[in-house]
């Protein structure tokens, strides 16, 4: 199925292809979640412009034999980084939350990406959440297909 979806000529660093990849799109998994330890800045004309501070949120064994984490995330605003990345991009593609993550409390807005996959908040429901590593929290779809095509 991989072979026959276009985008996956623009997606390297994918974890398990075969999984993420189909009709509608790639599905994008988590690599990294963050807080904000120290606030940025956004100015007018970009002169004062200056990163948040991020500090990793660590990952925990649910059990011992467990191969990856988990996140166990209280209520609130994160930061999520995808393994994937964009290469040689040449349209604008749609990033957008998976249907299971915005089931179980969790939420990131949708975006028109085009060379690269931006870190990009994380909204947490007050009761909490838990993330594995690697699991997949994003799809990316065609812009064009944004309407259409919800996983």
């Amino acid at each position: 199925m991989s072979t026959e979806n276009p985008l996956v000529e623009v997606v390297d660093n994918l974890v398990y292809e075969p999984v993420q990849v189909h009709d509608h799109g790639i599905d994008l998994t988590v690599s990294a979640i963050y807080e904000v330890a120290a606030p940025g800045r956004l100015d007018f004309g970009g002169d004062e412009l200056e990163d948040a501070d991020l500090e990793p949120v660590p990952t925990d064994l649910h059990n011992p034999d467990d191969e990856y984490g988990w996140w166990d995330l209280e209520g609130g605003q994160y930061v999520l980084q995808h393994n994937e990345f964009l290469t040689d991009c040449e349209e604008p593609l749609f990033l957008q939350p998976r249907n299971e993550l915005l089931a179980r409390g969790g939420s990131h807005p949708s975006v028109f990406v085009s060379s690269h996959l931006p870190l990009i908040p994380l909204s947490v429901a007050g009761s909490g959440l838990c993330l594995k590593e690697n699991a997949r929290v994003s799809t990316l779809v065609p812009a064009g297909d944004r309407s259409r095509h919800t996983q």
